[in-house]
């Protein structure tokens, strides 16, 4: 049951006289009045002006006594003439604090700081305006380091002008590049403003500002106020357990962003979403960026969720976890654990009303009732308030002294004994709160007041008023509550009142409370006999009598007005981690005044049943920590109200404790294993975790590299780890990703791959080889073939010129086997041409090569490659050449030697030769050439680099350079883009990588921070912000920032104008025909739609209905044929721009194939048989699958289905009759997709009324589409998609 809460004066432990009122009310109205009195006593001296009295004794006399009663009026009018100036100043002082109050407010700004580039040795002035009263000083910080004007006067100076503040920095130096903060505080608050100066040198040629030269650590825009903290966690408090009496710590460490002294969270922490108060059960601390709980003493109901909130000027930050409380050892054995949550309501003068909650008992005998003990505050004697125990958790206490304090605890019995005493109440003072009521407070010459009762007003009394509304306010089968209203007026003297009781029906009245009279409006009867019926009167007396008896209560029953509660049912179990399981139940079907379930647990074969809940748990769904790991466990609940615990539930189900079910991480090495010029067999390795099963498929998904949208490339699941995906185009190229799939799901999907041309791949046919050149061992260059369809007979025949060589001075033949080589024993200008080579005893096989002027032969000529860090790689490969070649590169006519800066490396047996510079700058531009020699051959080739070539490699080596840089710390993968979804909601979307745990992230939308619905999934690193209703005003920039200790990146998006909230379009088949609709998220009153069919506006007309709605636009194509296909555009137009969406109704499929769309239906009958037929298109063919009444249609001489040219689908019934009504639907299925059409057919006997169906007004179920009257043929009605059987 809920407690009340306390009033302020109950929470004051302080003692007060039984008559306090009385004395309290006499003593401030004498006070007052006999201010008053002597006030007016002064006034009326003042008023009467002294006479002079008349001494016999001479002119000195007189004169004498007239200067005295000068110098009195004198003294008199100074002593007014004081007062008046004290009264005025003391008005004056007040205003102006009302004044100053009404103005009061915390710095603001309203006018920011602005970030500057400039060049070294200018000067930069920072321009800030601030308001705030009384008025803000400003502080001046670099890099969050205070900016001491004293220590370089020449360098900073700062101004304040009414508001107006600036500091200007003299001969900027590149060291001057910084962020620069201006803190504004008075006594009310802070504020702060910051910019970026960036101080750039001057390098002859370069231009005066480029963006790509920014440094990465600086933003290029200011950042925005501090007006949100960003908190990471990184230690957090986890699961806890204690046990009674035990001292418990929960802890907190966090890293603050910004972490400024001044401006520091809230920490609040809470128990069941119940703030916790500092007592003498919690302490709170919190510095250093650590929160701290202390439990001191821990007891049962300390048991419960445990949440840190951390309040910040933008928002709130929090973390929870559950702790739980074991009973410690009871006194005696056998004993019961004590009773929990001990409180109180309903306080008066003499009687409090207490209530608890039963202890869980797993072992023990049960509890056959309760001890109440109390003791009065800053004591310890404790007195038992109750001879025999209490079964029922709630009970009245009597005989409380009127304005003492007291404190309560319960204490649980059973067969075995008596438990440990609960934890304390809070003190209660005895006091009836219906006084503070009667007490009126009378104001007076502006700041006095007069304190009075009601009861002095009312006078005397003689004898007292009737009590009213005299009834029962709490009933058990031991004890009744009687309650009533003093009577009106109560008078000034004490009131007390006396119950009399009869039995019902009966007129013989018995004073209860003989001896001791009530003292409140309230009495706690017992020594009822339970099942009787009573009734109740009361009395009320002063010291001039007794009042009238009130009236009866009527007949009341001495009974218990609630029961045990049933057992609660279907107790179920859930894996959770690999020490928890998550339990849930089904309620208890009565359970009056319930307080909420006890859980137990069992470890399997023991029989050992433990609470695994202390306090009573109102939800139906709990999970049990600290259960071990591979074990198995059963559970079962009971349910608790006041009168105590309900027989416990069936056992659970036995569940093995580990980790649930999750789905499997993402697959990784995504490869490319066979292309065409239209599909991709790509291969992937499978998920390094498998979620804990077995994986059973994959999915993969596919898009263009232009296309932010990914779509689908198979339907059902991929078994294996090799798919084909087809109906790709040619020429163009793919990313892929795929996720895993098992009992728990799918996962996330995997990286998208990297780029894949999708084109055929050729290659040699077998056999045939082309003629190498390259250099011996020696030196010689030598020309290579090689032939495997060689016969015994066969010879090789080398040419010149197509000639056949037969001068062998200047070259030499060997052949070995199937390999010939043509050698050049002294090269020179003479030996370029044109070589042949043919073999004899084949089927033709011949080869030719141009030596051309390289006497070593290059299989590529020096190129250029940039690497991800910005190194620049220059190389060549060239054909064999011997260990002994040498080569050398030269940069404008400058030989360079391997070092550092240029690493240069050359493979001879692989023919590489690369050149490595580490940093490329605009010092390299020029002619590259690399030099060869080998023996006798030679060889060199040359790149130039200059002019735009050369910029185009220094911007692509810088870009590298700062995308190495810039991933090093947390980046994002993906930038910021947008996506529409299918419920018109806009998200903003982008990936991050390489975070950590102290990684800020942060969204702003024209620089003012934005809080998305969550934060970036660690997993994917993917991150949203959701825009529901997107309209004009959610236009603008929006920007995405991460930073921590290893750099910093942002991401910005302007949205401004570049979408509209509405889905593509889709086609809806009605009983008229064709719908072509577009959702809308958000619909302005100026947008304007229009309409187009093949390029030509369309006028709403019969046969083309235009309508729409505020979530919704479309078009009605009614009874569509052959002329209405082509492509449709629905344009959106909003003053300034338009927006379109299309569909093309061709036939021959769409370009996205995202589904089948179904054309029309419509049904037909003749005579005795009836055609359903359908026009459907979709590529590739799709499958077509009747149904009627939602069940697969069997196909036999009476249901007879047809699919002519792959669109044309018919199901016809043959021999119709009343059995064939029903619902029928056809499905039409690709691997893209697919769609369901319903139609309903009503057969009619021979006379029965048929319902006109009305065009735009849907028909009833039982009539929606074709009627068929089997006993009487009928004419056909004309349908251009009917056909006639």
């Amino acid at each position: 049951m809920a407690t009340k809460v306390l009033p302020f004066y109950q929470k004051r432990h302080k003692h007060y006289g039984y008559d306090y009122r009385n004395l309290d009310s006499r003593s401030v109205v004498k006070k007052y009045t006999s201010k008053s009195s002597l006030s007016k006593r002064e006034g009326e001296e003042e008023e009467v002006k002294p006479k002079p009295r008349a001494f016999p004794y001479g002119t000195k006399l007189r004169e004498m006594e007239a200067e005295i009663s000068k110098l009195k009026r004198s003294a008199h009018e100074q002593a007014d003439m004081i007062a008046l100036t004290r009264m005025e100043e003391e008005r004056t002082a007040v205003q102006r604090h009302v004044r100053e109050d009404s103005i009061c407010r915390a710095p603001e700004f309203l006018v920011q700081l602005r970030s500057h580039t400039v060049w070294e040795n200018s000067f930069v002035k920072l321009f800030c305006t601030v308001q705030g009263f009384p008025t803000p000083l400003v502080r001046w910080y670099k890099d969050d380091v205070y900016i001491d004007q004293t220590s370089e006067p020449a360098k900073y100076r700062m101004e304040s002008y009414y508001g107006a503040h600036s500091l200007e920095i003299n001969r900027c130096t590149t060291n001057d590049t910084a962020q620069y903060t201006a803190l504004a505080f008075n006594i009310h608050g802070e504020a702060s403003s910051s910019a970026t100066v960036i101080v750039k040198r001057f390098r002859g040629d370069e231009e005066p500002y480029h963006s790509v030269l920014l440094p990465l650590n600086l933003p290029l825009l200011s950042p925005p106020v501090f007006t949100h903290i960003d908190v990471q966690y990184s230690e957090k408090f986890g699961v806890s357990f204690g046990t009674e009496g035990e001292t418990m710590i929960l802890s907190c460490r966090m890293i603050l962003t910004p972490n400024l002294r001044r401006l520091q969270p809230e920490a609040v922490w809470y128990r069941d979403d119940v703030e916790i108060k500092k007592s003498k059960w919690a302490a709170m601390q919190f510095g250093d960026c650590t929160a701290t709980l202390t439990l001191p003493h821990l007891n049962k109901d300390d048991e419960g969720l445990y949440t840190l909130r951390l309040i910040t000027r933008g928002g709130i930050s929090q973390h929870s976890a559950y702790l739980f409380v074991r009973d410690a050892d009871a006194p005696v054995v056998g004993a019961p654990g004590a009773p929990m949550d001990v409180s109180f309501y309903d306080a008066n003068k003499d009687y409090v009303i207490l209530t608890w909650k039963p202890p869980n008992i797993t072992k023990e005998s049960p509890v056959i009732g309760y001890f109440i003990d109390r003791c009065e505050a800053e004591s310890n004697n404790w007195i038992q308030c109750n001879d025999a125990p209490i079964k029922i958790c709630k009970y009245p206490v009597t005989g409380l002294f009127e304005g003492r304090s007291y404190i309560f605890r319960v204490r649980a019995v059973n067969k075995s004994g008596i438990s440990r005493p609960s934890r304390v109440t809070d003190a209660v003072t005895a006091l009836d709160p219906a006084d503070l009521a009667r007490l009126q407070t009378i104001y007076f010459d502006g700041s006095r007041q007069i304190v009075i009762s009601q009861d002095e007003l009312e006078g005397d009394i003689k004898p007292p008023g009737i009590p009213t509304n005299v009834h029962v306010a709490e009933a058990s089968r031991n004890y009744i509550v009687l309650s009533w209203d003093p009577p009106e007026p109560r008078g000034r003297e004490p009131l007390v009142y006396y119950v009399e009781k009869t039995m019902a029906g009966s007129s013989a009245w018995q004073r209860v409370n003989q001896e001791i009279a009530a003292r409140s409006p309230r009495l706690a009867i017992f020594d009822l006999a339970e099942g009787k019926s009573y009734e109740f009167r009361v009395f009320a007396v002063n010291k001039f009598g007794m009042s009238q008896p009130s009236a009866s209560t009527g007949p009341v029953v001495v009974q218990e007005r609630i029961e045990i509660p049933s057992s609660p049912s279907g107790v179920r179990c859930a894996r959770n981690t690999k020490h928890s399981v998550v339990v849930h139940w089904t309620p208890s079907k009565t359970a009056k005044d319930l307080i909420g379930y006890y859980i137990d647990s069992c470890l399997v074969g023991t029989n050992d049943w433990q609470p695994s809940s202390l306090p009573a748990f109102s939800s139906i769904r709990f999970v049990v920590h600290g259960l071990k790991n591979g074990h198995k466990y059963i559970f079962r609940v009971k349910t608790v109200n006041a009168l105590g615990l309900s027989e416990v539930s069936q056992e659970s189900e036995a569940i093995t404790v580990q980790a649930a079910l999750t789905a499997p991480s993402s697959p990784y090495g995504i490869t490319l294993l066979d292309c065409t010029k239209d599909s991709m067999t790509l291969g992937w390795k499978a998920p390094r975790f498998t979620g804990g099963s077995d994986i059973t498929g994959y999915y993969m998904d596919h898009r263009e590299v232009t296309d932010l949208h990914w779509h689908e490339s198979n339907i059902k699941p991929i078994t294996g780890r090799v798919y084909k995906v087809e109906n790709l185009k040619e020429g163009s190229f793919y990313e892929f990703k795929i996720s895993a799939v098992n009992l728990g799901g799918v996962g996330i999907p995997s990286d998208s791959s990297r780029p894949f041309k999708c084109e055929a791949w050729t290659m040699s046919e077998p056999g045939t080889k082309e003629i190498t050149s390259g250099v011996d061992a020696e030196g010689n260059i030598f020309l290579s073939f090689e032939c495997h369809d060689m016969t015994n007979a066969s010879q090789f025949t080398w040419g010149k010129a197509y000639e056949d060589i037969t001068d062998l001075s200047k070259v030499h033949i060997e052949t070995d086997g199937e390999k010939s080589k043509l050698i050049f024993k002294h090269p020179d200008v003479s030996d370029l041409g044109t070589y042949t080579v043919a073999v004899s005893d084949t089927d033709g096989v011949s080869s030719s090569y141009n030596l051309e002027k390289e006497a070593i032969p290059l299989k590529s000529e020096l190129s250029y490659e940039v690497f991800d860090k910005g190194q620049v790689r220059f190389w060549l490969q060239t054909e064999h050449v011997s260990p002994n070649a040498a080569c050398k590169f030269i940069v404008n006519d400058l030989e360079l030697a391997d070092s550092k800066d240029h690493k240069i490396t050359f493979d001879k047996s692989t023919g590489m030769i690369e050149m490595v510079m580490e940093k490329f700058t605009s010092k390299n531009e020029g002619t590259y050439t690399v030099q060869i020699q080998d023996g006798k051959a030679k060889n060199q080739s040359s790149l130039v680099l200059i002019g735009d070539a050369f910029k185009a490699v220094l911007e692509e080596a810088e870009f590298q350079r700062k995308e190495f840089l810039r991933k090093q710390g947390p980046h994002f993968a993906e930038y910021l883009h947008w996506h529409v979804t299918e419920d018109c909601v806009v998200e903003l979307i982008c990936k991050v990588a390489n975070m950590k745990k102290d990684t800020v992230f942060a969204w702003y939308k024209d620089y003012a921070a934005v809080t998305p619905d969550e934060p970036p999934n660690p997993k994917t690193g993917e991150s949203k912000l959701s825009i529901p209703e997107f309209s004009k005003k959610e236009m603008g920039e929006y920007k995405m920032t991460l930073k921590d200790d290893k750099g910093q990146d942002v991401t910005v998006l302007d949205v401004a104008g570049k979408g509209l909230s509405a889905s593509e379009l889709k086609i809806k088949c009605t009983p008229e025909g064709i719908r072509l609709q577009s959702f809308l998220k958000y619909y302005m009153e100026d947008v304007k739609v229009f309409w187009y069919h093949k390029d030509s506006k369309i006028a709403s007309s019969e046969k083309m209905r235009i309508g729409g709605s505020r979530d919704q636009v479309w078009l009605q194509i009614c009874e569509p044929n052959d002329r209405d296909k082509g492509k449709y555009t629905m344009e959106i137009f909003d003053g300034k721009t338009s927006y379109k969406r299309h569909l093309d109704l061709s036939g021959e499929g769409c370009d996205q194939k995202e589904s089948i769309e179904v054309l029309y239906a419509l049904t037909h009958f003749v005579f005795q048989t009836l055609s359903l037929t359908s026009t459907v298109f979709g590529d590739p063919t799709p499958e077509v699958t009747w149904l009627k009444n939602d069940k697969d249609l069997e196909l036999n001489d009476h249901h007879n289905a047809t699919l002519e040219q792959g669109k044309y689908a018919s199901l016809t019934i043959k021999g119709v009759t009343t059995e064939d009504s029903g619902k029928y639907g056809i499905n039409v299925r690709n691997k893209y997709g697919g769609e369901t059409i319903d139609i309903t057919v009503s057969v009619y006997k021979h006379g029965e009324e048929i319902p006109v169906v009305k065009r735009g007004v849907q028909p009833p179920e039982h009539a929606k589409a074709a009627h068929a009257e089997p006993s009487k043929p009928e004419a056909p009605k004309s349908s251009k998609t009917g056909r006639r059987k």
